[in-house]
């Protein structure tokens, strides 16, 4: 069979070798021992695990056989006809419903019997959605959440964070584990998986041209191990920009230079501080493909067609895309959660609008607007009460702000005020910024294509993961590499960890993605 770089890059011939030669390979996966079903029920929310037979004695349905002489004796009594003896009085033995409906209590009342040990572990293995949902339902609960947040966020830092994302984000120094910090690992990761599932789908679209629904069916499964293999490296790519604005603003600060852009320099020295965080094998996959996200989207935010004005004015193109310093102010004040968000706009008009209005919100003055004058009817002005003035009530146009550790009263008891008190007010990683920062960022934005390229490229040499610079993998090398079959354990031990269970790798069977929310 002839090579694959020979035939033409996306085209079915080209798939039809990629896939012969992966089935050419020997299969070295064998499946694994079957592991017996528990057979373990919980009794919760009225569920019977009872027999037919006994579930109809419980629920009352199956008639009990009747007795020829207790039936007698009861109309015997029941005419007045009794013997002296049968005065006394008979009592009635409960049925089963009836015993076992007065010993059932509700869930809550359950629960709040158990010990706090058993609370915390029944409350750490629920999803983490579902715990900061459960701080709403009572201030009891809100305080049992709150007061047990480090071994909560311990269990899911150990159970459900794949190792790369504790690899780039350590837990703090003095054991800082929070709900704040577990929600920041999850807040990426799913910013990187979303972006993961966009950026294949256009790959398969505008790449390998996968149009109809019976190719994009036949192309599933090469389309998954892509987005597979995508979401740590783009996980990557989110903590570069993350850790680069942070360490820009404190550079910025720091120094009295005007800039890096009017520093002389061989490397970046803000790149190459980020770059000693990772690994070999991380910095040289992530400068494979850190060309291809920057190529995704650029082209998403051009105009649908390449032909000339005169087709996108009849299509209704009108704008063109957006300078170089717009996709730079996006990337690295943004993020990619920015990337994203401009991503799943529908409509390239729409899109462009949103693109506009992210940057003129980011580069124009705040406008105050002025207090309009009250007037009195006629012409006649109205004069003021002279109660309060100055004495800080609800009146004042201006209160003073509240100290960062103010904690409110509870009850009149301000002890009480830690369950107001959350982590997660801290806010989202790379939320927004101050217009004094915005300033000193935008002034010493980075050039579009030396971002990442030139500093990756002379570390990797230097560290001599390659020997040459022509040894690094690109253009159809890339998708080769993303879209191979084998490989797969190998790389899930690098990545996930080799105690890591399955909840927190992707799964290779499910090609659809779920919504980020």
């Amino acid at each position: 069979m002839e090579p694959t770089h020979i035939t033409e890059f996306g085209s079915d011939r080209y798939l039809e070798k990629l896939n012969a030669q992966a089935a050419a390979a020997p299969a070295a996966t064998s499946p694994g021992p079957e592991i017996p079903q528990s057979r373990f029920i919980l009794p919760i929310r009225g569920y019977n695990a009872l027999e037919p037979e006994d579930l109809a004695i419980k629920t009352g349905e199956a008639k009990r056989p009747e007795k020829k002489g207790f039936l007698s004796f009861r109309k015997f009594h029941a005419k007045g006809s009794t013997p002296s003896s049968s005065t006394e009085h008979v009592e009635r033995r409960p049925s089963l419903a009836e015993s076992t409906s007065r010993q059932i209590l509700p869930f809550d009342q359950l629960f709040q019997c158990l010990p706090n040990e058993l609370q915390v572990e029944i409350i750490a293995s629920l999803p983490l959605s579902d715990i900061l949902n459960l701080r709403l339902a009572s201030r009891s609960m809100h305080a049992l959440v709150s007061l047990n947040e480090v071994p909560i966020a311990r269990y899911h830092l150990d159970h459900h964070v794949p190792a790369y994302a504790k690899r780039l984000y350590p837990v703090p120094d003095g054991g800082a584990l929070n709900f704040h910090y577990l929600c920041g690992l999850w807040h990426r990761l799913h910013v990187a998986a979303k972006l993961s599932h966009l950026m294949c789908e256009w790959i398969s679209k505008e790449l390998f041209f996968r149009t109809t629904e019976e190719k994009k069916k036949e192309f599933a499964p090469q389309r998954e191990r892509m987005r597979r293999r995508l979401i740590p490296l783009l996980f990557t790519v989110f903590h570069f920009f993350e850790t680069y604005r942070k360490l820009h603003l404190k550079y910025l600060s720091e120094t009295n230079t005007e800039g890096l852009r009017r520093e002389p320099y061989t490397v970046n020295p803000i790149e190459r501080e980020i770059m000693n965080m990772y690994d070999d094998r991380t910095l040289l996959r992530v400068h494979e493909i850190f060309p291809l996200v920057l190529a995704s989207f650029c082209r998403r935010l051009r105009p649908p067609t390449y032909v000339g004005r005169v087709e996108r004015s009849l299509r209704g193109y009108l704008r063109e895309k957006p300078p170089d310093e717009v996709h730079v102010a996006i990337l690295c004040i943004g993020g990619l959660r920015e990337v994203e968000r401009i991503w799943e706009v529908k409509g390239y008009n729409t899109r462009r609008a949103a693109v506009d209005n992210w940057y003129s919100a980011i580069t124009r003055e705040p406008v105050e607007a002025e207090p309009k004058k009250r007037r009195g009817m006629l012409g006649l002005k109205r004069k003021k009460s002279s109660y309060a003035v100055g004495k800080g009530h609800a009146t004042d146009t201006n209160p003073p702000p509240l100290p960062t550790s103010y904690t409110p009263a509870v009850n009149g008891d301000p002890a009480n005020g830690f369950v107001f008190n959350t982590s997660l007010a801290a806010g989202m990683p790379m939320g927004p910024l101050g217009r004094d920062q915005l300033k000193l960022l935008l002034s010493d934005l980075p050039i579009l294509q030396k971002i990442w390229m030139e500093t990756a490229e002379a570390m990797i040499l230097d560290r001599k993961i390659v020997e040459r610079s022509s040894d690094i993998r690109r253009n159809a090398q890339i998708f080769t590499e993303l879209l191979r079959e084998d490989g797969v354990e190998e790389e899930d031990q690098w990545l996930y960890g080799t105690a890591a269970p399955d909840s927190i790798r992707p799964n290779l069977d499910a090609i659809e993605e779920d919504g980020l929310e």
